[in-house]
């Protein structure tokens, strides 16, 4: 039987060097130091809005590819930070407000091209509570969400970008929140249409809809794995409880506190590959190549900066126990 490859590797996420870090030869060299040879950048950094003019952003964000370079940190992907996650965006009735929140897309696809990353992803989106108390109205922006997608998976394969990236979260508020609202997603984000592919990123601390009444398997990072892995080039990684998104590094205080299994998230990853054929997405989505397990550690804005790195260093150790630096290639058949 023909096999095919899977590789995974581990980076990091750049939500630790907001509003501590400005210059990108100390970010990139921060990154190497402490243990990472890929890192998802964070749009918080570079936010195309807030953070001075279209020159400025583009400028920092070749000296970043260049640093990157001097260091060998790969550049994975461009990723949502706090910023877009304060508003309604896409779903919204407005179409001045769904323009807008398009708008910021877009500039940051120009913004991640400047520093030689080829994917943007994350979340811009909440449905309100108004759209939320009607279901004909809940359905209206799920369908705007899809319209939305389908357009900015073309505008990114008419600008050289490779895919374009949505998070699962766990609230309903926060579209897809359930497995199979996530493979809705996929299906319609992607049917019938060219252009860069549009991909789920799976967070293994984002199954905390238990707060919203969903029990059994939307509850465990391992089926939505399971489900939906082999259509996600990026995996948050994070240390947390079931009933949270904690966003703790991978360190010992946190690893005896927290319930996520490296090992059993790689077993998942490697069954959702191996049963890829008769799943249904399969259809519309190729299944990817390659994987970044990318951890997302979040810091409160008390940790000092000391034990920050710390906290890093000891995680991308932790990390590299499953998954060496070079990588890790799965031989998952056809």
């Amino acid at each position: 039987m023909q096999q095919r490859t899977v590789a995974l590797e581990i980076g990091i996420n750049g939500a630790f060097i907001t509003r501590r870090w400005e210059e990108p030869e100390n970010m990139m060299r921060l990154i190497r130091e402490c243990g990472y040879r890929v890192h998802e950048f964070c749009g918080d950094v570079i936010d195309p809005f807030f953070m001075g003019d279209r020159e400025f952003q583009h400028d920092m964000a070749r000296k970043v590819a260049e640093a990157a370079e001097r260091y060998g940190v790969t550049i994975c992907d461009v990723y949502t930070g706090v910023a877009t996650h304060r508003f309604h965006g896409l779903s919204h009735r407005h179409p001045a407000v769904r323009d807008r929140m398009k708008q910021w897309i877009v500039e940051m696809m120009d913004i991640a091209l400047e520093m030689g990353a080829y994917r943007v992803g994350g979340h811009w989106d909440a449905l309100s509570a108004e759209a939320m108390e009607d279901p004909a109205e809940t359905r209206a922006a799920i369908e705007r969400l899809y319209d939305t997608f389908r357009e900015l998976g073309d505008i990114a394969g008419q600008k050289g970008l490779k895919a374009v990236y949505m998070e699962q979260m766990y609230i309903p508020s926060e579209v897809p929140w359930t497995i199979e609202q996530a493979r809705e997603f996929l299906i319609e984000a992607n049917r019938g249409r060219s252009g860069a592919p549009v991909y789920l990123t799976i967070d293994v601390g984002h199954q905390a809809g238990m707060h919203y009444g969903l029990s059994g398997p939307d509850l465990d990072y391992r089926e939505w794995l399971r489900a939906l892995a082999p259509f996600a080039e990026v995996i948050h990684l994070q240390q947390t409880t079931p009933d949270a998104s904690a966003h703790w590094a991978f360190t010992e205080p946190y690893n005896s506190r927290g319930h996520i299994d490296v090992s059993e998230v790689i077993a998942a990853i490697e069954q959702a590959h191996r049963e890829v054929a008769s799943n249904p997405v399969a259809k519309h989505l190729a299944p990817v190549e390659h994987t970044w397990l990318i951890a997302e550690i979040i810091p409160g804005s008390t940790k000092n900066e000391t034990d920050l790195l710390r906290e890093l260093r000891e995680s991308a150790e932790f990390l590299h126990r499953y998954v060496p630096e070079e990588g890790l290639r799965l031989s998952v058949g056809r």
